[in-house]
């Protein structure tokens, strides 16, 4: 059966890479990118929803309806934004998303990008990991028939996709042949854009035992020789 996907944050580094697994891959028949400035790739597959205010979603819940899978990838640094500003770019908006498309599509997939370092207990001292550990859980508690979280530690930048962040983009020109190493050395510390696409869409097709997906997970799904 093709798979119709929603995809957020497309015009990041993880999102753009799982855009173009998606665009790929024979067994997705269409892609929506949801997002607040067009991602400058034309494909026939693709369709855009340019939506400025990402926590409402019910005012475009006509163009939610129909699909199998989410691949929420947006995403902000907590660098410099006091906790409420990043619950509100984290957690607010990715639950606001979930909540919609729960209603309207409850047998979809929903995969949510989290991240190395996540408080699943909610009570840490770094701010960024209690919230999205709050993030998690209330995202895998909701209902979705499934419902997985991703962890990824370092990324390998693959297909010509940049990172979004300055810093990030200096270290990936910089110091990219040396994750590239500890790769080599360490497969399961670090994994690529493409693998993490591709590893989302196989969850979608043939779901899997866990819900939170380490990078050990996503090299065991989809093997660095094949990205």
């Amino acid at each position: 059966m093709a798979l119709k996907v929603i995809v957020t944050g497309a015009t990041g580094m993880i999102g753009k890479g799982v855009l173009w697994e998606c665009l790929d891959h024979p067994e997705i028949s269409e892609v929506l990118s949801i997002g607040r400035r067009p991602v400058g790739v034309q494909n026939p597959k693709l369709r855009e929803l340019l939506h400025p205010d990402f926590s409402d979603f019910e005012s475009v819940s006509e163009q939610l309806q129909g699909y199998d899978a989410c691949y929420a990838c947006m995403g902000v640094s907590a660098a410099g934004l006091e906790e409420e500003e990043y619950k509100k770019l984290t957690y607010d908006y990715t639950l606001a998303l979930a909540q919609t498309l729960y209603g309207l599509n409850p047998d979809m997939t929903f995969i949510y990008v989290s991240g190395q370092g996540t408080d699943s207990t909610e009570k840490g001292r770094q701010m960024w990991a209690r919230v999205k550990g709050k993030t998690e859980n209330d995202l895998l508690k909701m209902g979705f028939k499934q419902a997985f979280v991703f962890r990824p530690g370092g990324i390998i930048p693959k297909r010509g996709v940049q990172p979004s962040s300055k810093l990030y983009r200096v270290l990936i020109n910089n110091l990219g042949w040396l994750l590239r190493l500890i790769k080599k050395m360490s497969p399961n510390a670090i994994v690529d854009t493409t693998q993490i696409g591709q590893a989302m869409i196989k969850l979608s097709t043939s779901g899997y035992p866990k819900e939170i997906i380490h990078p050990s997970d996503i090299n065991g799904l989809v093997p660095a020789a094949n990205s």
